[in-house]
């Protein structure tokens, strides 16, 4: 299916341009998600009507994220879990978990921000994580996961 993105994909392509990909991607990802449309004659005719405004608004997202990743480089954010005695947790620390440890902390990030290349953590200690809250921005925070006290 030929489609127009509408916002930077990564790994697909920037604002504006047209490019094919499977139909349930696009159908079930790109479209609803506000990110792409159909690449019929009338939607880039009206695509270039919007381009500027799109393009401006692409520009304030990056600039947001950017700030977000100022204010995160190099914070360090502690998430208690149960353990047992050789430093192995219970369950594990997942994207959600650090997500919700960042919000708190007065980071606005989502789950889907949060790459665990390793998989969730599940040890005690520090663990280096990146948190990508734009597709062209991304940072490195510490997560320290300590022993819950009982």
């Amino acid at each position: 299916m030929q489609i127009i993105l509408l916002e930077k994909v990564g790994k697909l392509g920037n604002l504006g341009d047209v490019v094919k990909v499977k139909d349930g991607y696009a159908r079930n990802y790109l479209i609803p998600g506000k990110l792409a449309r159909r690449a019929t004659e009338a939607a880039i005719k009206e695509f270039e009507g919007r381009r500027a405004e799109l393009e401006k608004v692409a520009a304030a997202k990056l600039a947001a994220a950017q700030a977000l990743g100022e204010q995160m480089a190099g914070k360090t954010v502690r998430i208690a879990q149960k353990a047992g005695v050789d430093g192995r947790l219970f369950g594990s620390v997942t994207n959600a978990d650090i997500a919700e440890a960042l919000t708190k902390a007065g980071m606005a990030v989502q789950k889907a921000q949060v790459r665990m290349p390793n998989g969730p953590l599940k040890t005690v200690g520090e663990h280096p994580v990146s948190v990508a809250p734009h597709s062209d921005v991304v940072v490195e925070v510490t997560i320290h996961v300590v022993a819950q006290a009982d």
